[in-house]
């Protein structure tokens, strides 16, 4: 493919991916294929001579969209908001044209302060504390990470690094077996398994605090669990210095893209740098180069301050911020829709576009129920289990979401559910 036909391919696939996503509502929303389906589809190895580009496209509708579970549709309330916007597929283009590895300052200045600047503006938009910022020559600073598991388990690699870089310190005979073996990690008990994860990972032990009728972490527990463990010689390090969200689910930024910042830079750089002489570079010592292969895991990174640059000069705040009110007032309705049909019942406080809610009665009830629903494919939730209630929850999700693709799901749950009690009742 030269250049001429890939400026002919290129606006095909434009017009190809503007009509997917103005059609996405015509799809199903959840595959109807079962596992292994695609193997069969294609050879069983690759092409000795090249294929035809038009066969491949048509073998995009024929393999790859059977198998799509699709994100975007507006009749998609599963998992979370997974961010997609025109400005941000545009940066992304650019992006993968530019193929710059940004793991130093000297493979692409632009790269890295592109970043620094654009998680400073992001942290403005949310008024995080001047610490924060890199802008003022602080300690802090913001990174993109490629999802928050993998800024967590940053997190608590930092976190351990320094704990027994100070243990070790106070003691210097003490080894860092040792010093492993008293470490403690809390977090809440409706804190994300990733947050566990990072723990088994880390090679730490990690305890759950209990949490209250809000589903919050209850401070007097966390306190209790603190004086416990020290009493026992245990070594808590794992607290809150650092803050990561993701604008890949509501900010418009194409996934990946999850926005993390620390206090102290240091914590971070101090426990996973390396400088082997082939990545030094001449600028190295002036103190204004930042390279964030040391804030990461791996040692490569894409361009991906690109899209937030786009989407949000494209957007601007007030239009970020008319996108998750949007969306805020969606899940506001369903909630007030849920509460009008006695049969059901909200199990936690609805604060943003999350709604939690089940039929009153049993967790066997409510699984069926959820069956039925994912079974006829016109929307597709998931479930949560919050204590010892199995429970349904609808998610606004997609950027084309209105009030009439809410109200359609809530009536096609009611009446999923009416034929289940009724199916009962017989």
């Amino acid at each position: 493919m030269d250049a001429s036909e890939f400026r002919r391919r290129g606006r095909e696939m434009v017009d190809y991916i503007a009509d997917y996503i103005e059609g996405i509502e015509g799809r199903q929303v959840y595959p109807s294929v079962e596992p292994g389906y695609l193997r069969p589809l294609i050879p069983s190895c690759a092409p000795q001579e090249p294929d035809a580009y038009e066969d491949i496209m048509k073998d995009v509708e024929k393999v790859i969209m059977p198998g799509v579970t699709h994100w975007h549709s507006p009749r998609f309330f599963a998992y979370f908001p997974t961010a997609s916007s025109y400005p941000a597929m545009l940066a992304d283009m650019l992006c993968g044209a530019i193929g710059c590895i940004g793991f130093s300052w000297a493979a692409s200045p632009a790269c890295t302060e592109l970043e620094t600047v654009m998680l400073d503006w992001l942290g403005k938009m949310l008024r995080l504390p001047e610490a924060f910022l890199a802008e003022k020559g602080g300690a802090g600073g913001g990174v993109i990470q490629g999802s928050a598991s993998e800024a967590t388990l940053m997190a608590l690699l930092a976190a351990r690094s320094r704990a027994t870089r100070r243990l070790q310190a106070a003691r210097p005979g003490l080894t860092e077996a040792a010093v492993m073996e008293k470490l403690v990690a809390y977090a809440s008990d409706q804190a994300h398994c990733s947050v566990e994860r990072a723990a088994l990972i880390g090679g730490v032990k990690f305890k759950a605090i209990p949490s209250d009728g809000k589903f919050a972490m209850r401070a007097s527990a966390l306190q209790e669990a603190l004086q416990q463990d020290k009493a026992a010689g245990l070594v808590p390090f794992f607290f809150a210095d650092s803050f990561n969200f993701n604008p890949h689910k509501w900010l418009l930024v194409n996934f990946d893209c999850s926005a993390m910042w620390v206090r102290k830079r240091a914590d971070l750089t101090g426990a996973f740098k390396l400088d082997p002489v082939y990545l030094r570079h001449g600028h190295q010592d002036s103190g204004l180069i930042t390279d964030y292969r040391h804030w990461q895991l791996p040692l490569g990174r894409r361009f991906r301050s690109l899209k937030m640059w786009f989407v949000f000069r494209l957007y601007g705040v007030t239009g970020l911020q008319a996108h998750i009110r949007k969306h805020v007032q969606l899940a506001r309705e369903f909630e007030a829709a849920v509460q009008r049909d006695p049969r059901f019942e909200i199990c936690a406080e609805v604060t943003l576009g999350l709604v939690c809610f089940r039929l009153k009665g049993s967790n066997k009830l409510n699984e069926d129920l959820l069956d039925r629903i994912n079974g006829a494919k016109e929307i597709h939730l998931v479930p949560c289990h919050l204590r010892d209630k199995f429970v349904l929850r609808f998610a606004i999700c997609s950027r084309a979401a209105e009030s009439a693709h809410v109200q359609q799901a809530w009536a096609h749950i009611q009446a999923l559910a009416t034929a289940l009690l009724g199916a009962g009742q017989e």
